[in-house]
């Protein structure tokens, strides 16, 4: 009988020989119970076992048949039965496959030499060796085998090092390919999310996108066994995430009253799951139509995922207003609710994988039970006792870490040993767990940490892997009715539910619907779900892309939601508007001082002390940390006290700020008099920073914002290059802000040690020159000047009355005389009241210059140098007189303004520090609202 060998045409199933097979085999082979045809077929396959498994590698060919059924422990006497009826078939075999050669090392991929030197006997398991008698026989010369021979040696010493070469490069290749991919996919939704940053778009909108186009497109380059491996650490990620959702979660909601927003939650889902229950049995979401089904899906549209929409309300900035809580209550409650519907109907239903009766679901039913009771109850003492022996501040024991983390993986593991799914295992547990305290919240933080970074990236990698766009079926019109029925239903129906829910409790109807189109947004859960249920075969490749589509179609519109809000809120919302030159003197100065680091604290230290002037009325300072928020800062946020309460737990921040906060307290306790010290936070990324100040300082009513400039000095006196990240951040509260505002160049105001309160002992100068920004500069000045320590020189620079008129005949200035009128009667009216009431007592110093272009003012300021340990200018704005005009074509800060670039370049004296002042533009307008705005019971009273 001849026969071909060929590996690649045996399928996978196939191969799957197991003992009884085997066994059986043998028996109806030597009986001559199968047909010659099948013998055929069935040698093929034993054949391909052979040739995929090392064996020949280690017996010979022939012993590796004698192995093979040792294993399955086949009598002697039929092993060697069978062996001589099955030697015939060997050689057309056998030569099938020694001709499958490496093509890296070049050698066979099975030993040519036959088993002369040894032959193996079977007894069960064991395999003996007998040696043959040599036989002397006289030595024939043979042809030298151009293929090179494989020794056989002792079958330990192949077992250990006798692999194959040709698996092992495929190996690695899969390693790297595998680890180039997963950088790629970072480095794509890091990209892509950095544009769409202005759109104020989530980061899983930009995920989504990336992972249905780089899934798709690599995954040709994927083997089975790779996705095998993505879906499994996919469902590992997923467990991490539901229990760090249930971390977050409050079970103990569902025996109190329903408050407001659980109201609006309730009606919401209950509108959503009547309208859905009605329409998706009559539309083929489903290869078959089955009430767990549809009950599935219609609980899924009805859901909101909480993590996703906290995330967006808060760095859209109105999550402490009163729609804001109620939109992140809500979502909280409808999350936990429909979760726990799916962790409830999953004990009932049929799953493809696992198939419950009805006495296994009440046997896991009870096993949850217990599970939550020891949770709800055991844990607590566990969990305080791990935290009584770790006080925050001091590193966490690492037996005790290794005690939690047991105790927990312990607790969400109990029930899947009955077949429980483990995701929903681990929302359960994670949900009556005590949130409180810090082992919590270190599971948090290193939860969402992990996610953020690894598993994010393969996740939606294994989304766009699953979701192959050739079996979308876009030709179809069925496709695009269900894609387009699914949105209908989860939109109108949370907007229906919630407009009824508003109506009964007084809101006005635009809010409502927002509340509902809020409300619709699903999240990395529901994706996972919709791609599970394609996998399980529940519905097709088509349904479950239309799924994912619609799921990234209830995310990208909410920022457009809020936007409405926003503008809603400030039609109605007054807004503080303030400046220096408006404040009575005599009033409390409220100045938000902002600094990047340690390094900064120095300078604001006496920046602090040179504002307050007098004891009394003093001056309120609130010190504003300026951190960027990065993706390892992000995943140590906490929710602590409340849904609209954030705690930074990273180590770096909280002890730079320790170590701030114990230098500034030092201070304020030994010579505070007339300071009173606040503590706050600008955490946020570079683009949203700035409107993180300007709400903070519309909140605390402040009149006057100080920032730090973004170059900082170096040793030798010189300027470093800075962050850029700062700059812009500058560039847009002086765009923005509600107040007026100042940027601090530290050029060695924050070497100055202590200023003195008995004898005047710094030098302030203060530039007055024209403008609204040099009127604020002059205010501030002010109250510089009524410090006892401050020696405060005005200088005034006069346009000479030749050069004036000169300039008005070319054209020179770009405002109208009219205007031009205005600003000189304005700037003489504040000079004339500051002269009087500081120069005109001996107070302060006053000089005056009369110049004629700008080369004579940069000519007067350089003589300046070194006279002054800081000098206060005016921004200039858009009025551009004849001693600046040109100045601003080669400057290279233009947010310092023509006088504070010269004044802070290179060539200017390094030990001079400047505070650069813009007057507040009642022009500008905020980006967005952060205060505690009422607009839903703006509604009420309507």
């Amino acid at each position: 009988m001849e026969m071909k060998f060929s590996p690649t045409v045996l399928g996978e199933e196939d191969l799957r020989w197991d003992s009884s097979g085997l066994r059986k085999f043998v028996k109806e082979f030597m009986s001559g119970l199968i047909s010659e045809a099948s013998t055929e077929r069935k040698m093929a396959e034993l054949n391909a076992i052979l040739y995929r498994s090392s064996f020949p590698s280690i017996f010979g060919y022939t012993g590796s048949i004698w192995y093979m059924i040792s294993c399955m422990a086949v009598p002697p006497e039929t092993a060697a039965s069978f062996s001589a009826r099955f030697k015939p078939i060997i050689p057309a075999t056998r030569t099938a496959v020694l001709d499958q050669q490496c093509q890296w090392c070049n050698r066979s991929s099975f030993p040519r030499k036959k088993s002369r030197k040894r032959i193996f006997m079977v007894v069960g398991n064991s395999v003996r060796r007998k040696k043959k008698k040599k036989k002397k026989k006289k030595k024939k010369k043979k042809k030298k085998n151009t293929m090179a021979r494989t020794r056989v040696r002792e079958p330990s010493r192949l077992l250990a090092g006798n692999t194959c070469r040709i698996r092992l490069s495929e190996i690695f290749g899969r390693a790297t390919r595998s680890i180039l991919g997963f950088f790629l996919m970072m480095g794509l939704c890091n990209g892509v999310h950095y544009l769409f940053r202005p759109f104020s778009q989530p980061r899983i909108s930009s995920d989504t996108i990336v992972g249905l186009v780089v899934g798709n497109f690599i995954r040709k380059q994927l083997d089975l066994s790779t996705l095998k491996t993505l879906r499994y650490i996919v469902d590992f990620g997923m467990i991490c995430y539901m229990f760090s959702l249930g971390l977050e979660m409050d079970p103990y909601i569902l025996f109190k009253a329903p408050t407001r927003d659980a109201k609006v939650a309730y009606a919401g889902m209950i509108s959503t799951l009547v309208l859905a229950c009605s329409i998706t049995p009559f539309i083929s979401f489903s290869k078959t139509k089955e009430i767990s089904f549809i009950l599935s899906l219609s609980t899924v549209l009805s859901s909101t995922a909480s993590p996703v929409l906290t995330r967006l309300i808060t760095r859209l900035k109105i999550g402490k207003s009163d729609i804001g809580r109620l939109v992140i209550a809500a979502g909280m409650h409808s999350d936990f609710i429909s979760t726990l519907i799916i962790c409830i109907g999953y004990l009932f239903c049929k799953c493809q994988e696992v198939r419950l009766s009805t006495t296994r679901g009440f046997q896991l039913g009870f096993v949850l039970l217990i599970q939550m009771i020891v949770a709800a109850k055991v844990s607590p003492v566990f969990m305080n006792w791990v935290n009584n022996e770790n006080p925050e501040g001091k590193p966490m024991k690492g037996p005790h870490l290794v005690l939690a983390v047991a105790f927990m993986a312990f607790l969400c593991s109990c029930p899947t040993i009955l077949g429980y799914n483990p995701i929903l295992s681990a929302f359960l547990a994670g949900t009556f767990l005590p949130r409180e305290g810090r082992v919590s919240r270190w599971a948090i933080g290193k939860i969402n940490y992990l996610l953020s970074t690894v598993f994010y990236p393969i996740f939606f990698f294994w989304m766009g892997a699953e979701s192959r766009w050739s079996d979308f079926e876009p030709g179809q019109i069925m496709t695009w009715v269900r894609l387009i029925l699914l949105f209908v239903i989860a939109t109108v129906g949370k907007v229906v539910g919630t407009v009824i829910a508003g109506a009964i409790l007084g809101f006005h109807w635009p809010e409502s619907v927002a509340l509902g189109l809020l409300l619709t947004m699903k999240g990395h859960f529901h994706i996972y779900l919709a791609i599970a249920a394609k996998t399980a075969g529940k519905t097709t490749t088509s349904t479950s892309i239309g799924m994912v589509i619609v799921i990234f179609f209830t995310i990208v519109h909410a920022p457009k939601v809020v936007a409405h809000i926003i503008k809603r809120a400030r039609k109605r919302t007054p807004t503080h508007r303030m400046a220096l030159q408006l404040l009575d003197p005599s009033s409390e100065l409220k100045i938000l001082l902002c600094i990047h680091g340690l390094q900064n604290t120095s300078a604001a230290i006496n920046i602090m002390e040179i504002s307050r002037g007098m004891a009394k009325p003093g001056v309120v300072v609130y010190l504003t940390d300026m951190i960027e928020l990065t993706d390892e800062i992000a995943a140590t946020l906490v929710q602590v006290e409340g849904e609209d309460t954030l705690t930074v737990t990273h180590a770096g921040v909280r002890q730079m700020r320790d170590q701030i906060t114990a230098v500034v307290q030092s201070y304020v306790d030994e010579n505070g008099d007339g300071i009173t010290l606040g503590r706050m936070l600008a955490l946020s990324a570079f683009n949203s920073m700035a409107q993180d100040i300007c709400i903070l300082a519309e909140e605390l009513m402040g009149a006057l914002i100080i920032l730090p400039f973004h170059k900082s000095q170096r040793a030798d006196g010189s300027l470093s290059e800075g962050n850029s990240g700062f700059r812009y951040v500058n560039r847009k509260v002086l765009r923005n802000a509600p107040c007026s505002v100042g940027i601090l160049v530290d050029r060695g105001l924050g070497t100055v040690e202590k200023i003195s309160r008995s004898y005047a002992s710094l030098n302030v100068a203060v530039i007055f020159i024209s403008g609204k920004d040099d009127r604020e500069a002059l205010a501030y000045a002010a109250r510089v000047a009524r410090h006892p320590g401050v020696k405060l020189s005005v200088i005034r620079f006069l346009v000479d009355a030749a050069a004036e008129n000169a300039a008005r005949r070319a054209g020179t200035y770009r405002i109208s005389v009219a205007e031009q009128e205005e600003e000189m009667r304005l700037d003489d009216e504040c000079f004339a009241t500051f002269y009087e009431r500081h120069v005109a007592g001996g107070h302060v110093a006053y000089v005056e210059k009369h110049l004629a272009s700008s080369a004579e003012t940069y000519s007067t300021l350089k003589l300046l140098e070194g006279q002054y340990a800081l000098i206060i200018v005016g921004r200039g704005g858009k009025v551009n007189t004849v001693l600046t005009f040109g100045m601003n074509d080669w400057q290279q800060c233009p947010e310092l303004g023509p006088i504070g670039d010269v004044l802070s370049g290179s060539e200017f004296s390094v030990r001079t520090s400047v505070l650069v002042i813009q007057q507040h533009n009642l022009k500008g307008e905020l980006d967005g609202l952060d205060d505690d705005f009422s607009i839903m019971e703006m509604s009420r009273n309507r």
